[in-house]
């Protein structure tokens, strides 16, 4: 069974033995990467330091002005590192110990950038904005995900790509000290506050023949209501409508993205972070139809929370078909602390179609977290 552990580029500045320690979990791959988010980190096995402050949005490969000229969004370098071209210097300590690397790319939550262009950013029914979570119905925004997907993949000798945020964000995974907890809203409710009334998804949804006005005006009374499911404020009919509308947004990003890299690199693995709810969201975008991921290598389930891990695996092993691996991305730092335990869950995820297992994340383990992620691996190694 496969393993993939994830990585950011500055895990490997100033360790020396951070490359050594993927090296010895025996991993498939790294994914490490590429273009990231604005974040506090800890790296408690750093010689160096315990926490890392990550100001904003950056990409971690050279942002070349020929590729991003006449672009509106164009993403900014780390100015807070040495070099500006992070990635390459990671890739090259891990390659030296034997371990090849996946670029991993968070494509639509952006703080700075966001930030920057209101107007092409996520709006929900109240007229709110999420400055983190570019809207990828607008053009602009596609334009800015090709382009940063293309510039990693060319200029990263890579096996694949992971693709994380690939369709629309939404109100639950914000990058700021987050508050929203206190609003005691039901799933639903936050599914409902994370549909999208920015201008371009109106235009849209009024060509497809569904009044906005309405649409806003039932979501509206849904979330203030707490209701059960968005179904129950939208009604049937109206919520078919959305919710097939929000996948053709993701799916449009999706396939114009395995097409560009496809293009580029044939035989390149492409990961997608994705769900098969159809309200999901986030890091985790609903697929829609299964239909679409006939190009994608490996479709990957948020398996954070076990309660609800093994269920994410089976719908999306139901939806995607004997074509795509599924992997399940798990956290380390809790529920991991025993060879039984270990076992359990792994045999409960592979017999719901799990067959790699995606481990987050291999700079932020402690002591504790590294003995958990050999436990893991070892099991894994005992599937074929």
């Amino acid at each position: 069974m496969k393993v993939v552990g994830y990585s950011y580029p500055w895990d490997y500045l100033g360790d020396p033995a951070a490359a050594q320690r993927a090296a010895a979990l025996n991993l498939g791959v790294v994914a490490l990467a590429g273009q990231y988010h604005a974040s506090r980190v800890v790296s408690p096995l750093h010689p160096l330091h315990r926490v890392v402050e990550i100001p904003h949005s950056a990409c971690y490969v050279p942002v070349r002005a020929e590729a991003w000229r006449g672009h509106r969004l164009v993403p900014s370098e780390p100015a807070w590192l040495e070099s500006s071209n992070t990635f390459a210097d990671a890739q090259k300590s891990l390659a030296q110990v034997g371990v090849d690397v996946e670029a991993w790319i968070v494509l639509t939550h952006h703080d700075e950038l966001g930030q920057a262009n209101p107007d092409l950013v996520v709006r929900n029914a109240f007229g709110d904005r999420y400055s983190y979570a570019l809207c990828p119905r607008a053009p602009d925004v596609l334009e800015y995900c090709l382009t940063l997907v293309e510039e990693i993949v060319s200029s990263a000798n890579c096996r694949g790509v992971v693709l994380e945020a690939c369709g629309p964000m939404g109100v639950s995974h914000t990058g700021v000290h987050d508050k929203s907890e206190f609003g005691s809203w039901s799933a639903a409710s936050k599914e409902l506050l994370s549909l999208c009334f920015c201008r371009e998804c109106e235009n849209g949804l009024q060509e497809r023949g569904i009044d906005v006005d309405e649409l806003s005006r039932r979501t509206r009374t849904g979330i203030d209501a707490n209701v059960d499911s968005p179904e129950e404020a939208l009604g049937e009919q109206l919520a078919e409508q959305v919710a097939n509308f929000r996948a053709s947004i993701a799916t449009r990003l999706r396939e114009s993205l395995v097409e560009r890299v496809r293009a580029l690199q044939p035989d390149a693995t492409i990961t997608l972070h994705a769900a098969a709810g159809r309200w999901a969201s986030g890091s985790f975008p609903t697929v829609g139809s299964g239909a679409s991921l006939q190009q994608v290598t490996t479709v990957v389930a948020n398996c954070w929370d076990d309660l609800t891990g093994e269920a994410e695996v089976r719908s999306l092993a139901e939806l995607s078909g004997a074509t795509t691996n599924v992997g399940a991305y798990v956290r380390l730092d809790s529920g991991w602390s025993s060879d039984d335990v270990v076992e359990e869950r792994i045999t409960r995820y592979a017999t719901a179609g799990m067959s790699e297992v995606h481990l987050y994340h291999l700079g932020l383990l402690s002591s504790t977290g590294l003995q958990a992620a050999q436990r893991v691996v070892a099991a894994c190694h005992r599937y074929p």
